[in-house]
């Protein structure tokens, strides 16, 4: 496998979801052709393996292969079967009481690492990482429809104290702010 091959496929693997072609032009700097091409060599050297590229339009996204769709399955819902336990609880509540947030916020404030906890929540569907507007190079994760509609809920300002404790939040962290610049 070519070296522009096994870094879009290293790519692909971090991103864990689709990318455009353009995306990829930009990031590897290689033209769109050297990109499709590489894809191509990519897709045979994935041939029987448990990976395979799936491409719609212009995105490409690297998954499980057909034939472990099933093992995957199978083990996404033991996953999903599972209480939440103590750390999907503190990070839902971070999400839905302070807003969208980086997951090193989340970490700062939880006081742990919590990248398996935020991944266990997304398979669940019940967070979603979206594209921080203030900076493309982090991510946030915010609360889903689906946990709202989980909890009963049609917005987060129909949570129990929410705008006292949003308040809160709000104040503890503009001091930090103001603490940390001094």
């Amino acid at each position: 496998m070519s070296p522009l091959s096994a870094n879009i496929q290293a790519l692909l693997f971090f991103k864990g979801e689709p990318v455009t072609i353009a995306f990829l032009s930009k990031t590897l700097e290689k033209s769109e052709r050297e990109i499709l091409a590489s894809i191509e060599e990519l897709e045979t050297h994935l041939d029987g393996s448990g990976l395979t590229l799936l491409r719609l339009d212009d995105s490409v996204v690297l998954k499980t292969g057909k034939e472990q769709s099933q093992l995957i399955e199978q083990l996404r819902k033991e996953e999903l079967s599972k209480d939440l336990g103590k750390a999907g609880l503190e990070t839902i509540t971070i999400l839905l009481y302070r807003g969208a947030s980086t997951r090193a916020d989340i970490d700062y404030i939880r006081g742990v690492n919590s990248t398996y906890t935020l991944r266990s929540l997304s398979v669940r569907g019940l967070v979603e990482k979206v594209q921080n507007p203030d900076d493309a190079r982090s991510n946030l994760y915010k609360p889903t429809f689906e946990l709202l509609s989980f909890l009963g809920i049609s917005k987060v300002e129909e949570l129990p104290q929410f705008e006292e404790l949003r308040a809160t939040i709000r104040a503890f962290e503009t001091s930090n702010d103001t603490e940390s610049s001094t």
